[in-house]
């Protein structure tokens, strides 16, 4: 009976360190689950701050794409009415050049006119009344403009 005592104890010594193994594995196990419980709860209150973070962004993201989207529009705006206004002051600038071509024409029309009949007032540009034939300022037939005939060398001036 000593052996089956023996094999009682050394049984009951296998359970208790067996039993012992297992309530250290418990023990382990109980910390392990605190500590992943520990650990999801920071994990989720990560995941809600980032999620906070990330719709403030995504708020402020907005926001300023909607200032920017404003400001882009206002600019466009004023870019096509300087358009516009440049346009215009180009199309008065070439108006003008042309109206300056037009007019330096006729100016020129009118010396080119003036030389050949005597000026607009039947006068030379030198303040000769006369051709040098005799004859008054656009006379070319020897009468005077009421009619009367003049000599060739007649002068009438006084």
């Amino acid at each position: 009976m000593d052996n089956f005592a023996a094999e009682k104890e050394a049984a009951q010594a296998q359970l208790s360190s067996a039993e012992s193994q297992l309530q250290n594995m418990k023990e382990k196990g109980s910390i392990q689950a605190e500590r992943i419980e520990e650990l999801e709860a920071r994990l989720a209150s990560e995941l809600a701050k980032a999620e906070s973070d990330t719709e403030q962004a995504k708020a402020n993201a907005d926001t300023f794409v909607a200032v920017y989207w404003d400001d882009a529009e206002a600019a466009q705006a004023q870019a096509r009415e300087a358009a516009e206004t440049a346009n215009t002051r180009a199309h008065w600038i070439k108006r003008a050049k042309e109206l300056k071509t037009d007019a330096e024409a006729l100016a020129s029309d009118d010396d080119d006119d003036g030389r050949k009949s005597g000026s607009l007032s039947g006068e030379e540009p030198d303040g000769d009344d006369d051709d040098d034939d005799g004859r008054k300022s656009g006379s070319l037939s020897g009468k005077e403009p009421d009619g009367e005939e003049t000599a060739p060398g007649d002068n009438q001036e006084t």
